[in-house]
């Protein structure tokens, strides 16, 4: 057995690393608002050495938070390593807000942490503890760079800091002895032997789809034309609009939330999936906030990329990304919300029988035996040549109360990193009846962000009056002062 122990990141996982840039960062980040009485100390604070213990006893099931990167020489190559210096208070931050810290506030301090790049000399993560609150609430902002999660073992990530139960339990840690690193010249030999084998484990992955395909010409075909498809989506440039242009190194971020229940029954009356709802809202709100920039949305094309999970149940619980990626044309030129989610559902239909997503995953695994330096270079172009307007993930969360050590989570905003040429990202995640939305937003290219987040509820209000479901009693789901 070697001596040493080390992983090599994935040509998606490394793209996220090589797409970041000193303006644009690459980690993925929420807000986590939780009741602060179970946590609350003698002098009206919280708890944060509870908590600290609480993670410490909770690492051993996720050994990527104790490894950081280390790069093979000449290929650039990134592998991960256990961290023989990790030190668990530089991940765990603590500060407050001027009590009672208010929601905007809160919302202007997620934005400067969320700005701040990861230290790439030590794991790629942090959590601020936020005391302070309006309301008797505490907050919890999470950063994890997206080489090491996407959504989907985000929320894995969650149910393992996190607990169904109201009783505050926690683990014990177990000693944590870091395995010894290779040096840089066995990373090196690894890396060519790994090249030289590569033909071999071609012919080995061909073999295993021939035999896992019931129609291999059928099989073949149905990925050629996908990765074709994809190709061309990428290809075709959308419209310059005001949420696009350089952007700086300072964020924007906001929140709304909305009841799922509501969302369901929009749905139900009007068709289409949860999805083409959540698209068609924000249809509406593009072309509102496109009429208030003196736009006309008749002339323009305006597209999102929506990552689309790829990870199979038996990946459930593992970190890194297993995601590829959805295109869409958004009809923000069609005034009536109805034929707009109409004209959504048929598109993401479309897009379902072609299989779009499978192009890109191709696409992903070709990426794998394309060298480092290429995929930089690759990945600055790409960030030139966009063929999307804004991103748009949605997540789907636990649907159940969770507890931190017996503070019920109230709400969760997610927080999607913006590339260059985007000025806005939308993330949402549903939680226990909510559907939370978070706008990372360009601080100067988008200084109207409220107008925009305003503009989401008002399409919402007109989907629900149009499917006559009654507005809900908003104040135990709205932020407040929201």
């Amino acid at each position: 057995m070697p001596r040493y122990s080390y992983e090599r990141l994935t040509a998606l996982d490394n793209s996220f690393l090589v797409l970041e840039r000193p303006k644009a960062y690459m980690h993925v980040a929420s807000t986590q608002i939780l009741q602060a009485a179970p946590l609350r100390t003698a002098d009206g604070g919280i708890d944060a050495d509870a908590f600290k213990r609480l993670v410490a006893g909770s690492l051993h099931l996720i050994p990527r938070y104790r490894q950081k990167l280390q790069y093979v020489p000449f290929e650039n190559q990134p592998v991960w390593v256990d961290d023989p210096a990790f030190n668990l208070d530089y991940h765990i931050r603590h500060t407050s807000l001027p009590r009672p810290g208010t929601e905007a506030q809160l919302k202007a301090l997620s934005a400067r942490i969320m700005q701040q790049h990861l230290d790439r000399s030590r794991p790629l993560w942090e959590i601020w503890l936020v005391e302070g609150l309006e309301d008797d609430r505490f907050a919890l902002i999470s950063k994890v760079h997206h080489c090491m999660i996407d959504g989907i073992s985000g929320v894995d990530l969650m149910n393992i800091l996190m607990s169904l139960s109201p009783e505050p339990i926690i683990p014990d840690a177990p000693p944590y002895v870091p395995r010894s690193s290779p040096t840089a010249f066995e990373l090196w030999r690894h890396e060519a032997l790994r090249r030289l084998g590569l033909p071999v484990q071609a012919l080995r992955d061909l073999r295993h789809f021939v035999d896992e395909a019931q129609n291999l010409r059928r099989e073949l075909l149905v990925r050629g034309r996908a990765v074709a498809q994809t190709l061309g989506a990428t290809l075709r440039r959308p419209s310059e609009t005001p949420l696009n242009g350089e952007i700086g190194p300072h964020r924007r971020f906001d929140w709304c939330v909305m009841p799922l229940a509501d969302v369901k029954a929009v749905r139900k009356s009007l068709g289409g999936s949860l999805n083409d709802v959540v698209l068609t809202i924000v249809t509406g709100a593009v072309r509102r906030f496109l009429r208030y920039r003196r736009v006309d949305p008749a002339k323009i094309d305006f597209r999102v990329m929506a990552p689309v999970s790829v990870r199979s149940e038996g990946e459930r619980g593992e970190l890194g990304n297993r995601v590829s990626a959805w295109f869409l044309t958004l009809p923000v030129g069609e005034e009536n919300p109805r034929k707009q989610l109409h004209t959504l559902a048929q598109e993401t239909a479309e897009l379902k029988e072609s299989k779009q997503a499978v192009g890109a995953s191709v696409l992903t695994q070709v990426a794998e035996w394309t060298p480092s330096t290429l995929l930089a270079l690759g990945a600055r172009n790409v960030t030139r040549l966009l063929p999307f307007n804004v991103v748009v993930t949605n997540v789907p969360g636990p649907q159940v109360p969770m507890y931190t050590l017996g503070a019920p989570l109230l709400e969760i905003y997610p927080h999607v990193p913006l590339i260059d040429g985007t000025g806005l990202g939308i993330a949402l995640m549903s939680y226990d009846g909510r559907l939370c939305w978070g706008f990372n937003a360009d601080y100067d290219l988008v200084p109207d962000l409220p107008v925009f987040v305003q503009a989401i509820r008002d399409a919402f209000d007109e989907l629900r009056a149009l499917a006559d479901v009654s507005p809900p009693v908003r104040e135990p789901l709205a932020p407040v002062g929201g």
